[in-house]
């Protein structure tokens, strides 16, 4: 039995989908079927019924998943482990990013990596915090940035700065907003962000204290355009306060005085996984790059 059987294994029964889980194992579907018909004539069982809505695991396959599970990470570990040994960390990593990559540090972040441990190869997937945490709990990707309070069971954290949101308005309602109350703000146009986003859940706390439920005018998951809309007049927007000082003294928004919000910026990683050569390689890294001392 292979290691990558059992890959593909985990894959199918997780995402239910043969396409799914070859683009996500960057195979051909025809390779996948290959591939889970080997594993069930080696083990003898039936692990999956096709269905025309996709794949469902059988009894015999609900029963071997977890221990799938856990060869496949005894046998990752055991690769690892004799890497290690020979000085070598090697290993691809799917690594989600957010915001914009000054922000994050990723070039200082990279080109540690590659000086320092060649063998890594990274692959980038962009995204919203929300998307990240998803997509690391499905296994889809391997560590991550994340804004916001890091609460999932499974997840570990580290925590490389707090970042600071303001609000800001359309320069034309300097009038309007001058000396508002929070029941005034509320009742005000906002320019939303995507429900798993970091701004989306902000914004929804912050009101909520108040017993209030932001009137959203228009969505935008790009902070280039969610800067354009609160230039044009079309509402309110929580911003990082970076961006707000520059477009402030551009004249492209008015920052409300005395609102702000505070917001961890974290990466983040399966728990299960804190002891993978590689991903302790990019950890300290990370802590270098941030200057963040250890607890």
């Amino acid at each position: 039995m292979e290691s990558y059987q059992l890959r593909t294994f985990l894959a199918v029964a997780r995402l239910g989908n043969l396409t799914r889980a070859a683009d996500q194992l960057h195979l051909t579907q025809p390779a996948v079927s290959k591939q889970l018909k080997a594993l069930e004539e080696e083990l003898g069982v039936l692990l999956f019924t096709r269905l025309p809505s996709g794949m469902a695991l059988t009894p015999s396959g609900q029963l071997l998943l977890p221990q799938a599970e856990r060869a496949l990470h005894a046998t990752t570990e055991l690769l690892n482990q004799a890497k290690a040994m020979r000085g070598e960390v090697a290993g691809t990593v799917r690594l989600g990013t957010i915001i914009d990559p000054d922000s994050i540090k990723l070039g200082s972040f990279l080109g540690l990596l590659l000086q320092y441990y060649p063998l890594i190869q990274v692959k980038l997937q962009h995204g919203i915090s929300g998307g990240v945490m998803q997509q690391l709990q499905a296994g889809e990707l391997d560590c991550g940035f994340y804004l916001g309070r890091v609460a999932q069971t499974g997840i570990g954290h580290v925590l490389l700065q707090t970042v600071t949101y303001r609000v800001v308005a359309p320069p034309q309602w300097a009038e309007q907003t001058a000396g508002a109350t929070w029941a005034t703000l509320g009742a005000l146009p906002w320019v939303g962000t995507p429900a798993h986003s970091s701004q989306n859940r902000l914004v929804r706390e912050m009101l909520a204290e108040l017993g209030l439920q932001p009137r959203i005018a228009v969505e935008a998951d790009q902070e280039a355009s969610m800067i354009s809309l609160v230039k044009s007049g079309v509402g309110l927007c929580l911003m990082r306060d970076e961006l707000a000082q520059t477009a402030a003294q551009q004249g492209q928004v008015l920052i409300l005085p005395g609102v702000q919000q505070p917001c961890p910026l974290s990466f983040i990683y399966p728990q299960a996984q804190a002891h993978n050569p590689a991903l302790q390689a990019m950890l300290t890294l990370m802590r270098e790059i941030w200057n963040v001392q250890d607890s």
